[in-house]
């Protein structure tokens, strides 16, 4: 199968014919579909997450039809559609249990047992999977707990979005800050991520919505995401500023989107007297940040990670297509850009270049 592989760090992605194992004990295979270009791949392809294993099959954001299943499978079958996604949980560890899945660390009980065959080769060579994954293939061989069924009228290049950037985005401000009706909320970044944020105030009620980008063009997509305001922030001198003057003292909930310290440092900045900053964006390995213990003491501020949206996947992801059809979720805006696999590397370039929402890969293409 063709499959777009990372043979070193920095570096672009190589299309090569790899092979593919049949599905073992508790094992899907899938057709995919369409995948999406994600940030966090590239964080690895330039070097700023560099703790690898190469080669790697990169891509995270998939859906796709399922071909097989193997010994032990109850969850799916042959013809299920389904999205994937990288949390992929055990089912039995205090983070599981506790409703918290989208923590689970115990990889174990969802990978192969030491000394069996790899999912992935290429001729005597083990390929990886990135996030146990590998969703820019023709096929994807992965644990069931890392799919999950979706409605059969979902389009699955809609739907692919939804294994990371929607969940990850909608998810921040439905379950990891749980925003009230009525709150103002500013979102920094207007990529996939940050439209998805955006989005997700506006479903949850939000009374004010702020965006901020450098893009004239993504703050007009943000707009029809459901930003009541915009700010591009090539314009401004100080964007905490004009935020706080906008708000009359700051916003309730802010979220960085994008990955910096200087943007993770602004939302601290512009949430309010009790406010929430949550960080939503992949921010480079070993990077810190620098906030004042006065805000968090004598403000009773909150700053919070999110990762992957806080997500229970099986639940949340059926319910995001579910928004998309009854058309509270706006997908199609979202996507920028549709490419074969063999364009991956250009779809990448302009995402470097602030260039693109969300590109997406169709397979048939």
């Amino acid at each position: 199968m063709k499959a777009a592989v990372l043979n070193e760090i920095p570096g672009d992605l190589v299309i090569e014919d790899i092979s593919v194992d049949k599905p073992g004990p508790g094992e899907v295979l899938i057709q995919t579909a369409h995948a999406g270009l994600c940030h966090s791949d590239l964080h690895f392809m330039d070097g700023q997450w560099s703790r690898l294993p190469l080669p790697a099959v990169m891509g995270h954001e998939s859906a796709g039809v399922v071909q097989a299943v193997g010994e032990d499978v109850s969850y799916v079958q042959k013809g299920d559609r389904v999205i994937t996604c990288l949390s992929i949980f055990c089912g039995n560890c205090e983070h599981c249990l506790t409703g918290h899945p989208n923590r689970c660390q115990n990889q174990t009980a969802t990978s192969r047992p030491k000394g069996s065959a790899p999912r992935l080769s290429r001729g005597d060579e083990e390929v990886g999977q990135f996030a146990r994954l590998g969703g820019f293939a023709e096929e994807m061989l992965v644990h069931q707990n890392a799919v999950v069924k979706i409605r059969e009228d979902m389009p699955l290049d809609k739907a692919a979005l939804i294994g990371c950037g929607v969940t990850t985005g909608v998810g921040a401000v439905f379950k990891t800050a749980k925003i009230e009706p009525g709150s103002t909320v500013c979102v920094v970044g207007a990529g996939g991520i940050g439209l998805s944020a955006i989005q997700g105030a506006r479903i949850a009620g939000a009374g004010r919505v702020i965006a901020v980008d450098l893009s004239k063009a993504k703050l007009e997509t943000a707009q029809i995401c459901g930003a009541t305001d915009v700010i591009n922030a090539s314009e401004v001198d100080d964007v905490v500023a004009a935020v706080r003057e906008m708000t009359s003292g700051g916003v309730d909930y802010a979220f960085e989107a994008i990955g910096r310290k200087d943007t993770v440092e602004q939302v601290w900045k512009m949430s309010r007297l009790g406010g929430t900053s949550v960080v939503i964006g992949m921010m480079p390995y070993g990077e810190k940040i620098e906030i004042t213990g006065y805000e968090i003491f004598m403000l009773e501020k909150t700053l919070k990670g999110s990762m992957m949206g806080s997500n229970a996947f099986r639940v949340d992801m059926p319910r995001y297509c579910d928004m998309y059809l009854d058309g509270r979720l706006l997908l199609d805006e979202m996507i920028s850009h549709t490419m074969p696999l063999e364009e991956i590397n250009d779809g990448y370039e302009l995402m470097r270049q602030g260039a693109s929402n969300r590109a997406v890969i169709d397979f048939a293409s």
